[in-house]
């Protein structure tokens, strides 16, 4: 197994656009052809659009794109930005009159770092699928990634930025990625188990575990868990359907509960969507466990990534200090 670029799985574009003054923005990942999807949601408030096409019951067999945006629920109009740029390019599920682009989007809560009042909106996912290229996207402080925090347990004083990360790996010709914006309650973890960003102490010279606050305390904050939602993307060059995508997305769970701590929590909306892009034949379980190891690295890349915004620390300035 080896790493490799993100945009060397192949089969799609990504493009982001975002509005840096009010810490808000969307990443598109546009599909070549109309592709499989599978989608694990473990948080208990997700905001989504058109997941229930990827109900391994449903009809439909793929779609065109997935969009990641901030601005909570008030961010799903954006969908419509994709949809309009499909539109106009004939592309879409062939309904006879028409073709009827199918977009699935997810939304994180972004509404405490910038402007809450200014949200994606369908002109700004416009935006993103005219940036869309294969070219490998941009990291950190971009697209969905521009308003993520996260070690927010004690509010946002003592948080963190965080952002948009991609990782993916290469073992024979199999090729799986993962892409995720993180905005997490908890904090993230290396991979041998040591923290690396997160909930800071209140000097702010070091970190604290979110853990063991939790943990101490007995009453939680009243609406604690609402400035949260971590969502990603895996993409492979495997063949599989949806109901094998979904089992796929429900392994890639693995790599959040693993990079971050806690995770799932009740209103959050962790969601992972699973794209099959090509036609590798691919075995379930192997690309379910390459694919959370890809999330894994991809979140610490992605609080890598991001630089001090919105007067919150980033992961750079916390190991500077």
């Amino acid at each position: 197994m080896k790493e490799i670029g993100i945009m060397e799985v192949g089969g799609f574009r990504v493009g982001h656009a975002q509005d840096l003054e009010a810490a808000t923005g969307c990443t598109v990942i546009l599909c070549d052809e109309m592709s499989p999807a599978g989608l694990d949601v473990r948080g208990g408030g997700p905001a989504s659009r058109e997941s229930q096409i990827l109900n391994p019951v449903a009809a439909a067999e793929g779609i065109n794109a997935v969009l990641l945006s901030g601005g909570s629920a008030f961010g799903l109009d954006a969908a419509g930005g994709v949809q309009r740029y499909l539109e106009e390019r004939n592309i879409g599920f062939d309904v006879g009159v028409t073709k009827v682009p199918l977009v699935s989007q997810s939304c994180l809560f972004d509404l405490t770092v910038g402007r809450k009042d200014v949200r994606p909106t369908a002109q700004m996912a416009y935006e993103a699928c005219e940036h869309a290229s294969y070219r490998t996207p941009a990291e950190g402080n971009v697209g969905a990634g521009t308003g993520c925090s996260i070690g927010k347990y004690r509010g946002m004083d003592r948080a963190m930025k965080s952002g948009f990360g991609t990782c993916a790996f290469q073992a024979g010709a199999l090729k799986v990625g993962a892409l995720v914006a993180v905005n997490a309650l908890g904090d993230v973890y290396e991979s041998h188990g040591k923290p690396a960003a997160g909930l800071l102490n209140p000097e702010k010279t070091g970190l604290s575990s979110t853990l063991e606050e939790m943990f101490s305390d007995v009453t939680l904050a009243e609406n604690l868990f609402t400035g949260n939602t971590t969502l990603g993307v895996v993409v492979t060059n495997a063949r599989f359907h949806k109901t094998q995508l979904c089992k796929i997305a429900g392994m890639t769970h693995n790599g959040y509960a693993r990079a971050i701590r806690p995770v799932h929590t009740t209103a959050d909306g962790d969601s992972i969507y699973a794209l099959s892009l090509g036609d590798v034949q691919g075995d379930v379980n192997v690309v379910g466990a390459l694919a959370a190891q890809a999330m894994e690295r991809a979140i610490l890349r992605a609080v890598q990534a991001a630089r001090p915004a919105y007067g919150l620390m980033g992961w750079e300035d916390l190991y500077r200090a």
